[in-house]
């Protein structure tokens, strides 16, 4: 528009009220309202819809982790077992079985058999005689000790009623001897300080002798002035 043209309309060139958005070093409308879609940020005061995740692919497992065909599985097994074809084995040859060997006629003794095919009258028959037996290691009767029935210490049977003789004894008789009753020396009475106050006390310590000439003190050569710095002052250090 050129300035020497005509206006149209009713705007002309003015102050402005005030500041436009342009002039003012706030951050402006920098601060927005939570957003209504999607699972993040979602505004709280707003129904929230029902939403999916899509997790990240997996890692490609390495083809080289698997042990291979390294399993030798029988060819007749599937995934639901044994496939239950009838087969057979073959086992080894057997021995071979030695032949019989029958008694002959000369091993039976048949008139021996005389009291098993006809009637006989009872008979006895008699043994051998045993070996001697070997002279038994028992005890004999003198070996048992059975305890008396007089007196009070049998427990087997009832004893009666039995009175103990005791010795005599001196105390208190004439043949007591008093020389062997304790003195005062032999009892330990308890400390009274225990229930009262306890009075004070001096202890008395040795004799100490000041120094002579022939003491043997330190030379000048057993000092180091210096190392002394406690006559200056010194800065602060650490350690």
């Amino acid at each position: 528009m050129v300035k020497d043209d005509p206006w149209v309309g009713t705007w002309r060139p003015h102050r402005p009220r005030g500041l436009i958005s342009a002039q003012y070093g706030t951050p402006g409308p920098k601060y927005v309202l939570p957003g209504l879609t999607g699972a993040n940020n979602h505004d709280v005061t707003k129904p929230k819809a029902p939403a999916y995740s899509i997790s990240a692919r997996s890692k490609v497992t390495n083809a080289d982790c698997s042990p291979g065909p390294k399993y030798m599985l029988p060819p007749n097994i599937t995934r639901f077992g044994k496939d239950g074809t009838p087969a057979f084995s073959i086992h080894g040859r057997p021995k071979p079985f030695a032949m019989f060997r029958t008694p002959g006629p000369a091993q039976y003794y048949p008139e021996h058999a005389t009291k098993s095919l006809y009637r006989s009258a009872p008979s006895f028959t008699l043994s051998g005689r045993n070996k001697d037996i070997a002279k038994s290691q028992t005890p004999g009767p003198a070996t048992y000790k059975l305890p008396g029935i007089i007196g009070t210490k049998e427990i087997t049977s009832p004893s009666s009623p039995s009175f103990t003789l005791m010795g005599r004894t001196q105390k208190g008789s004439f043949f007591e001897d008093l020389r062997k009753t304790p003195g005062p020396a032999a009892y330990n009475p308890a400390d009274p300080y225990f229930s009262r106050s306890k009075p004070p006390q001096c202890t008395m310590k040795g004799r100490n002798f000041l120094p002579d000439k022939n003491a043997q003190a330190p030379g000048p050569g057993t000092y180091y002035p210096e190392k002394v710095n406690s006559i200056s002052y010194n800065p602060k250090s650490f350690t």
